[in-house]
């Protein structure tokens, strides 16, 4: 492999093209997952140009789609499958977790008091509603916490793509040295 451009010399820990540890149905999948975070990223950020806050969701869909781009292309970017699996997962459950630092709180409509928490996407909440917004407040703290499940899989989604986007320039850097 003298001839191999820099990024595409074997490393320790990768695996040559044939010889796939997922084996073809592996390869199969982890292309159609690529492929439909692809295109949903691109089309979460054409969707959310006009949003309220457009950073984030931009970041969102650019996280999704360059996660998208590097399952779609394993034969420039080969990651070894064990600590690719563990930075996902670590990725997803951290920063999910993380997120639970951001809170948004809003009092509507007569009056009802919601909280929201999880970045990027809300996926912890409670509330509650009353004749006035502090009565309100009181009756939505001492609520419980719903948890939205579809939401809390896409932030741990989201975050394991962060997490193998952050692996993939680390892989890329190390090679090119």
């Amino acid at each position: 492999m003298a001839d191999a451009a820099p990024d595409e010399r074997e490393q320790p820990g990768d695996t040559a093209p044939g010889d796939d540890e997922r084996g073809g149905g592996g390869r199969f999948w982890s292309w159609v997952l690529g492929a439909v975070s692809l295109v949903g990223g691109l089309t979460w950020i054409l969707l959310n140009l006009g949003a309220p806050i457009p950073p984030v969701d931009i970041a969102v869909g650019a996280v999704v789609a360059l996660g998208g781009l590097v399952l779609l292309m394993p034969h420039r970017v080969r990651l070894p499958l064990r600590p690719a699996g563990l930075t996902g997962l670590g990725a997803g459950v951290a920063g999910t977790v993380a997120g639970l630092a951001v809170s948004a709180t809003a009092v509507c409509c007569r009056y009802a008091y919601v909280e929201g928490r999880g970045f990027p996407f809300k996926w912890l909440s409670r509330g509650g509603a009353a004749d006035d917004p502090e009565t309100a407040r009181r009756v939505a703290t001492g609520a419980g916490w719903d948890v939205d499940w579809p939401t809390l899989l896409m932030s741990v989604f989201v975050w394991a793509y962060a997490g193998l986007l952050i692996l993939t320039v680390i892989t890329l850097v190390r090679r090119r040295r």
